[in-house]
């Protein structure tokens, strides 16, 4: 899987603009009844490699057309039915282009953004009839008097009252649902002052008094709809990377059916069904192997690095990863009933827990809204009974209303976490939620996987210098004819060191048992311990056995992720408690804490264990970090307070973090601890400065002194130096 794909803002290369969308191909590919395959192609990065891979897939037997865009790294294919995209992503790595195929329903169901369209809909039009307002308004401010004021009022009104009505929908639909539930958020200051101004203002026209508050209003609704949609452009990236990272994910199987072999969704697969599957595979279902012998990884499931032997009879789940050899399959479990997706429960249980979090901007908004509520009302009836003024005493109170409108507030969070998020993206970082700056803060305890997050998940050899010349050349030979885990752990060692295979005659691959051949009319066999006679080793480890001599040992350790010593490092520099939490077995995980120096961790962990563990440390009072990757890590990624997933995650797992880590470097984590504490600092460097403001402003606006003019550049001016501090994050 490719460690990230990135979503980014349209190119002015011609050749980006030219490919043809998604939807086009698959619009073509519809009216002729064609295949439409989609493959990410995460390392092109020009024009000529456009031509190329265009080139190679229109001159592939089968395909009808082929385009390539650029911006999003993705070939759109269109092409007989009989054509297997395997053959396709096979055809560009042999092109020299690393490449992964699509879900291509995944991608269609979110290739629009229909909310951000919507919003920059809303913000254009405020934006448009503010500036035609403010023009109005400065006629009237200029001197402008009796009927000329009055005209140019109702002018302001008849531009106002319909971009109201379409543009401060978002606020008012926010505000009716927190009143429909008897709470009040941010949303609900910001349309009282909305409706009251324009209200107001047009009571003022109608009586044609001199103060009229629709520039105010409008400036208002533009200033906050930008917000609205930066923060959302925000989510919008990290939704779209992490959904095409899920697309990578393809739901088929291989059913047998009378023998003959048929590929179909996993949706579609029934308890009893005859499953085929084939090495380098997942398999789909629970179920029991009646056919064949391999080994079976684990790793993404349970944390376990060292493969499991499977034959006849062994039981096999959904996740597990076929190494060797084919395997038939008997399902007894199929979609949502497979142990795979009752993890589901767990984490289910799990993120009840975090929806307890309250972000900074709600809760000023409960200590806020009231108070302004009652300032306003409370200026109304001072005024009223000091001047016995009706229309007098509303105007003062709509004033302060409108001078204390939350604009600085409903700006100071999304600024803020605009400007951090895309400080933490561009270091390769995705944030998914909207409270995961805030609680990543707090964080004092992180919590880590190891198998696939601390480490590579690919097993690396340690012993090479421990062997002869003689040993290494004939292991090199045997473990070049198979695709095990440690086969390859071994040819890349032994390549690596300069030694050349020996020459080994009649190799052959014994599935679940390891490889055997003939050298210089002796067998030899590189394998599995217990089909050697090898003994029992804490270490992962594959035997090499020449003839009738006793076995060899080569023995593997698990390659650490890039960063993790230093990640580890920096955040016990920082004061934080860190911890290993695996489902691998004892002498693994101890020794890996021992190299990164880990004090605390636990090994054997199943699902149910990591996730008590979490609990227990927030019962106690931590605000715990987890960053994991499998399938046995989701139920505890939901329980923690914040979670981080790499981009190589399962999508379950991905799902259920906060923040996706793109890239193979886990440096980025440490580092978005700190930038997590500078953006929760100025979000409330924000929240004083909103404060601050309204110090000097409600007692003016209490006092009658502000008119529109004013008013309208207090909310304006608040609003930029909040922006502007917010920027200080990039």
């Amino acid at each position: 899987m490719t460690a990230a794909i990135r979503t980014q803002s349209p190119s002015a290369c011609p050749a980006c603009v030219a490919a043809p969308s998604a939807e086009a191909i698959a619009a073509r590919a519809e009216a002729l009844k064609e295949a439409r395959i989609a493959l990410s192609l995460p390392t092109i990065h020009c024009a000529a490699c456009i031509s190329t891979v265009e080139q190679a897939l229109n001159a592939y037997p089968g395909v009808k057309e082929a385009r390539v865009n650029l911006t999003l790294k993705r070939a759109n294919i269109a092409a007989d039915a009989t054509v297997d995209p395997a053959d396709l992503v096979r055809l560009m790595e042999a092109t020299g282009y690393e490449a992964h195929e699509l879900d291509v329903a995944t991608i269609q169901a979110t290739a629009t953004d229909k909310a951000g369209r919507e919003l920059l809909m809303r913000l254009a039009v405020a934006g448009f009839a503010s500036m035609n307002v403010m023009l109005l308004s400065v006629s009237v401010w200029a001197g402008a008097a009796d009927a000329t004021r009055d005209m140019f009022h109702w002018i302001s009104a008849a531009i106002t009252l319909p971009a109201i009505a379409f543009s401060g929908q978002p606020f008012f639909r926010s505000a009716y649902s927190a009143l429909s539930a008897k709470r009040l958020n941010m949303d609900v200051p910001i349309s009282l002052a909305i409706l009251l101004a324009v209200v107001m203002s047009v009571w003022e026209t109608a009586l044609s008094g001199s103060h009229a508050y629709f520039d105010a209003a409008l400036t208002l609704t533009f200033f906050l709809l930008a917000g609205r949609y930066l923060d959302h452009r925000t989510r919008a990236v990290a939704r779209s990377a992490a959904e095409e990272l899920a697309a990578l994910e393809v739901p088929r199987a291989i059913r047998l059916e009378d023998g003959q072999e048929t590929t179909v969704p996993a949706a579609d697969l029934r308890i009893g069904d005859l499953i085929l599957v084939r090495p380098g595979s997942r398999c789909p279902v629970d179920g029991e192997v009646i056919a064949g012998a391999s080994e079976l990884d684990r790793s993404l499931l349970t944390g376990e690095t060292v493969p499991v032997a499977a034959a006849v009879g062994t039981l096999i789940s959904a996740g597990e990863v076929n190494l060797t050899g084919p395997l038939t399959v008997r399902a007894n479990a199929v979609g949502q009933d497979t142990s795979l997706h009752r993890m589901a429960d767990l984490v289910a249980i799990a993120e009840s827990g975090r929806s307890r979090y309250t972000s900074l901007a709600d809760r000023a908004a409960k200590l806020y809204a009231p108070g302004v509520h009652a300032l306003s009302a409370l200026s109304f009836l001072g005024w009223l009974i000091y001047s016995h003024d009706v229309r007098m005493s509303l105007n003062i109170a709509a004033a302060v209303l409108i001078i204390t409108c939350p604009c600085a507030l409903g700006l100071a969070v999304p600024a803020v976490t605009t400007a951090a998020s895309g400080r933490l993206f561009r270091k390769g970082m995705l944030i998914k939620h909207e409270t995961a700056l805030e609680r990543l803060a707090n964080v004092d305890t992180v919590v880590f996987d190891k198998t696939g997050t601390l480490t590579e998940g690919t097993p690396v050899l340690s012993n090479l210098g421990d062997h002869s010349r003689s040993d290494l050349e004939v292991a090199l030979a045997l473990a070049e004819g198979s695709d095990h885990p440690l086969s390859r752990a071994i040819t890349t060692a032994a390549r690596a060191a300069g030694v050349k295979p020996a020459t080994v005659t009649e190799i052959t691959e014994i599935p679940g048992h390891g490889t055997q051949g003939v050298w210089r009319g002796q067998t030899v066999r590189l394998g599995r311990g217990d089909w050697l006679g090898a003994p029992v080793v804490e270490i992962t480890s594959a035997w090499l056995a020449i003839g009738d001599a006793a076995p060899v040992q080569f023995g593997f350790v698990d390659d650490l992720r890039a960063g993790a010593a230093d990640t580890i490092a920096a955040l016990k520099a920082a004061g934080k408690r860190v911890i290993l939490l695996s489902g691998d077995s004892a002498a693994p995980v101890a020794d890996l804490a021992a190299r990164l120096g880990i004090r605390e961790y636990q090994a054997n962990c199943l699902p149910e264990t990591k996730l008590h563990y979490i609990e227990s440390l927030s019962e106690g009072g931590a605000h715990v970090l987890m960053v994991g990757d499998g399938l046995n890590d989701t139920a505890a990624l939901a329980a923690a307070d914040v979670s981080i997933s790499p981009a190589t995650a399962l999508d379950a797992a991905r799902v259920a973090s906060d923040i996706v880590l793109l890239g193979r470097d886990l440096t980025p984590v440490a580092e978005s601890l700190v930038t997590a504490r500078k953006a929760t600092r100025r979000i409330r460097e924000n929240f004083q400065i909103a404060t601050g403001y309204n110090l000097v402003a409600i007692p003016l606006a209490i006092a009658g002194l502000t008119t529109p003019l004013i008013a309208a550049l207090a909310m304006s001016s608040s609003s930029i130096i909040v922006s502007l501090n917010a920027l200080r994050l990039r």
